[in-house]
C-alpha cells in the first residue's frame, strides 16, 4: 500500500519548514570554529540526550536491525541492553565526563583532535581523520538505504530518486549550520522518533491481539523456520540460536558485541560529550537518554520479530518471504501493510527524522575529519587558521560517496554495514581512547601502535577470514584460491573479538616498554 494524499504532502512540507528553520537558526548562531565544530560548548542536557540518541538510533537500527529481528528473532534484544548499559550509562557517566574535561583542557574540537593532543601526535589525529573519512561513508550509505527504502514503499517513488532527495535535504542544513544546526534538528527529530515508535508499539500489540497472544503466537511458529536457516542454528523467533552455530556467532559477536561495544568509540557520538557546559549536564542526560534508547531500539526489534505473526495470519508466510528475501524490506513492508494510512504518513516522518539525524551527524563528523583533522593538522601542520570552508567541501564530498554506496551496496546490507563500521571503530579507537582517559602511563608510542594494530588486524580479518566479507570481496580467492584462509568456526567470528583485544594488548605492552609522556603534559590533560 503506497500512501499518496494531500495530507502527506502537507505533513512533509511542515516538517521540512521546521527542519530548515532550525538549520537557519544554527547558521545564524555559528560565529566561529567552536560553534561550527562543538555548538559553542553550551548545549542543554535534554538536547544532548535527544541528539545523542537520535544520532545513535537511525534507520539502520529501525529498518536494518528491526529486519534482522524479523528474520532471526528476539535474541537481538540483548543489543538493547548493551545500547543502554554501555552506550548510555558507561558512555555518559564514565567516558563522557572525562572526555569533556580533557577536551576543554586541551582545546580539542573533534574526536581525533582530542586523541591526537592527548598523545601529542599529529599522525594519530590525521590517521584517525582519514579512517573516519574512508569508512564512515559505509555506515552513512546504509542509513541512506534505510530511509530511501521506506520512502520507496510508502510514497511509491523510485529508490534512486529517494536516495538523492534524502541526501540533498540533509546536506542543505549540515553544510551551512554546523553542529549547532545538527543538534537542534536532532532534538526535534528525536522527539518525533519517540512518539512514532510509541504509537507503533501500541498499534502492533493491538493488531495482534495483545502482548501475551502475540508472543505466544510467535513462539508457536518455531516449526516454520526455513530449513536453510534451521541448518545454521535458527531455532525460532523467541529463542536464542543454537549455541556456537553460525547464526549464534553472528548475533553474539557481530550484532551484540560489535555494535554494543563499538558505540563507545563512535566519533560522531563521542564529540557530543564536549558540547555541554559541565559534567553535571552529562549525568542529567542519562535520565532521558536511557528511556529514549529503550523505546527506539526495543520497539523496533520486538515489532520486527512480531511481524512474522502478522504476515502468517494475513498472507500465510513468514516475514522474510513477504519481503522477497530482503531483510531491509521487512519493516517497511509490515508498516505499509499492517498500519493505518495516517500512521504510515507519521512513520514516514519518523523514519525521515531517524535518517536525517544520523546522517547529519555522520556528514558533520566526516567533514571535520577531512577539513580539520586531516587537512589542517596533518597535511598543513596546523599552519591554517580557518578550515570551515574545507570542512564544508569535505561534507559535500562524503555525501556524494555515501550516495554512490547507497546505489551499489547489495540487498540486506544495512545491519551488516553498520556492524562493520562499529567494529572497526572499536578495534582502532577504543583501546587508545580508553587509555587516553583512564591510564596516564599510556603514551604516544602505545597509542600509535594500538591504532595501527587495531585498524589493520580488523581489516585483514574482514578481508581474509570473516566469510561474509571475505567471500564477497574475493581477494582471498584471487590470492590463495580459497574464500577464507581459515575454516570452520573462525569464519563466523567477528573481527571485534580478535582485533580489539589485540589492540588493547599492544597498547599496554608498547606503553610499558617505552618512556612515559612528559609529566607536565599529563597534568594539563587530567587537570580537574
Amino acid at each position: 500500500m503506497a500512501v499518496s494524499t494531500p495530507i502527506l504532502g502537507i505533513a512533509v512540507l511542515i516538517y521540512m519548514i521546521v527542519v530548515f528553520y532550525l538549520g537557519w537558526l544554527g547558521y545564524k548562531q555559528t560565529k566561529d570554529s567552536d560553534d561550527y565544530m562543538l555548538a559553542g560548548r553550551k548545549v542543554n542536557p535534554l538536547v544532548l540526550a535527544l541528539s545523542y540518541g537520535a544520532a545513535f538510533i537511525s534507520t539502520s537500527a529501525i529498518i536494518g536491525f528491526g529486519g534482522y529481528a524479523g528474520a532471526f528473532g528476539m535474541g537481538v534484544l540483548w543489543l538493547v541492553f548493551m545500547n543502554i548499559f554501555v552506550g548510555i550509562f558507561i558512555a555518559f557517566v564514565l567516558f563522557g565526563s572525562r572526555t569533556r574535561r580533557m577536551g576543554v583542557n586541551l582545546g580539542a574540537v573533534t574526536f581525533p583532535e582530542l586523541i591526537g593532543r592527548r598523545f601529542q601526535s599529529r599522525f594519530i589525529q590525521g590517521f584517525a581523520g582519514a579512517l573516519i573519512t574512508i569508512f564512515m561513508p559505509l555506515y552513512a550509505g546504509s542509513v541512506l538505504i534505510g530511509g530511501a527504502r521506506f520512502m520507496e514503499t510508502a510514497l511509491n517513488i523510485e529508490y534512486n530518486s529517494a536516495v538523492l532527495i534524502l541526501a540533498a535535504i540533509v546536506a542543505a542544513y549540515v553544510i551551512t549550520g554546523g553542529l549547532i544546526a545538527v543538534m537542534y534538528t536532532d532534538a526535534l527529530q528525536g522527539g518525533l522518533m519517540f512518539i512514532g515508535m510509541a504509537i507503533l508499539f501500541v498499534l502492533t500489540y493491538s493488531k495482534l491481539g495483545g502482548v501475551v497472544e502475540a508472543h505466544q503466537s510467535l513462539t508457536d511458529m518455531a516449526h516454520l523456520v526455513p530449513e536453510n536457516l534451521a541448518a545454521i542454528g535458527h531455532t525460532g523467533w523467541t529463542s536464542m540460536p543454537e549455541l556456537g552455530s553460525p547464526v549464534w556467532w553472528t548475533l553474539f559477536s557481530t550484532i551484540i558485541l560489535g555494535v554494543g561495544i563499538g558505540v563507545l568509540a563512535q566519533p560522531q557520538l563521542a564529540v557530543r560529550f564536549m558540547t555541554v557546559r559541565n559534567t553535571r549536564s552529562l549525568k542529567r542526560a542519562v535520565l532521558s537518554g536511557g528511556p529514549f534508547i529503550f523505546m527506539m531500539a526495543g520497539v523496533a526489534y520486538v515489532v520486527g520479530a512480531l511481524s512474522n505473526v502478522y504476515f502468517l495470519d494475513t498472507r500465510g508466510m513468514i516475514s522474510l518471504e513477504a519481503a522477497g528475501g530482503n531483510i531491509d524490506v521487512i519493516m517497511p513492508e509490515y508498516i505499509n501493510s499492517a498500519m493505518p494510512d495516517y500512521f504510515v504518513i507519521f512513520f514516514l516522518l519518523t523514519l525521515l527524522a531517524a535518517a536525517m539525524s544520523t546522517l547529519s551527524s555522520q556528514f558533520h563528523t566526516m567533514g571535520t575529519a577531512i577539513g580539520h583533522d586531516f587537512y589542517r593538522e596533518f597535511l598543513m601542520k596546523g599552519n591554517v587558521s580557518k578550515t570551515i570552508s574545507i570542512t564544508r567541501a569535505g561534507i559535500a564530498t562524503t555525501i556524494l560517496i555515501s550516495v554512490v554506496l547507497a546505489y551499489i551496496l547489495p540487498i540486506g546490507i544495512i545491519a551488516r554495514a553498520t556492524a562493520i563500521f562499529f567494529g572497526i571503530c572499536a578495534a582502532a579507537f577504543l583501546p587508545m581512547y580508553t587509555g587516553a582517559l583512564f591510564w596516564k602511563r599510556m603514551n604516544r608510542q602505545g597509542a600509535t601502535a594500538s591504532l595501527l594494530v587495531g585498524t589493520f588486524s580488523s581489516l585483514l580479518w574482514l578481508t581474509f577470514v570473516h566469510a561474509k566479507e571475505a567471500s564477497a570481496l574475493g581477494i582471498s580467492k584471487a590470492l590463495f584460491g580459497v574464500d577464507t584462509i581459515l575454516t570452520g568456526t573462525w569464519t563466523v567470528i567477528d573481527p571485534i573479538l580478535v582485533a580489539t583485544p589485540l589492540a588493547f594488548l599492544t597498547a599496554i605492552l608498547v606503553s610499558l616498554a617505552t618512556k612515559p609522556d612528559p609529566q607536565e603534559h599529563l597534568e594539563m590533560c587530567f587537570k580537574e
